[in-house]
């Protein structure tokens, strides 16, 4: 099974801790979240990943050398400018695609700077289950970027707010938000390669645009219902220094 962990980013919102590394090796609890996301997938029964990079890439590099890709095939997609989760996700395509008519099984896309504790193999099966094209795992609770689903738990576009190019509710969808439900994203998909052959967009575009416009063609993108699990954004120092906290106390 192939999993890709985005971690291109510059982390503004962890500064100082960013200052003189990439996000994906800040420390919780003495462990780098790169580390922590590849023994996720890897207890998920991922053994390929690909992952993004552009801020102090080459550090990346060297600690992925240095560990030996943690007994897993690694590969990295740098980027010259950052393409965003959409962008970033079709540079890559060509690992999910590469062994031809085998290269239709699902794959598990994952934020580098959250935490959780997220059942995947549980998601995977729904996905499966649900003859997804995409699944996000979702919670209900407060966040400032709320996406939308119906009853049926398919996803319908963002919510709040007035329609930007390119990104939040897709007028043509002819919707209103009558029925249904505000959700929280995690940062955690489950996506089948065949959203390669669809997706539209080019150069740097959010997934979840791409999302809005294959919702409104009729795909089936779904959400995973994930509110029994842990989950923790690490996007800030104050977050960091909270899930260590977290992680000490369930040990």
């Amino acid at each position: 099974m192939k999993g890709m962990i985005l971690a291109a980013g510059m982390g503004t919102r962890l500064r100082p801790l960013t200052d003189d590394r990439p996000k994906a090796l800040v420390e919780v609890a003495g462990h780098p979240m790169l580390e922590i996301a590849l023994r996720r997938l890897l207890a998920a029964g991922v053994r390929e990943v690909i992952i993004n990079t552009y801020h102090f890439a080459d550090m990346i590099s060297e600690y992925l050398e240095v560990n030996r890709n943690f007994g897993m095939r690694i590969e990295v997609s740098r980027e010259d400018e950052l393409l965003d989760s959409g962008g970033g996700l079709k540079k890559a395509a060509w690992f999910f695609l590469e062994d031809g008519a085998h290269s239709q099984e699902p794959f598990i896309l994952h934020n580098v700077d959250v935490l959780s504790n997220i059942d995947l193999a549980r998601m995977l099966r729904f996905h499966l289950e649900q003859d997804a094209l995409a699944t996000l795992a979702v919670q209900d609770r407060a966040t400032s970027r709320p996406l939308l689903f119906d009853t049926d738990g398919q996803f319908r576009g963002r919510a709040g707010g007035p329609a930007r190019t390119g990104d939040d509710r897709n007028p043509a969808m002819g919707r209103t938000r009558s029925g249904m439900q505000e959700l929280a994203f995690t940062g955690i998909h489950v996506i089948s390669p065949r959203i390669f052959e669809k997706i539209e967009e080019e150069g740097v575009f959010s997934i979840i645009t791409t999302y809005v416009h294959l919702a409104a063609r009729g795909e089936r993108i779904k959400g995973f219902r994930a509110d029994e699990y842990y989950w923790r954004d690490l996007g800030r120092p104050e977050s960091v220094a909270l899930a260590a906290e977290e992680l000490a106390g369930r040990t």
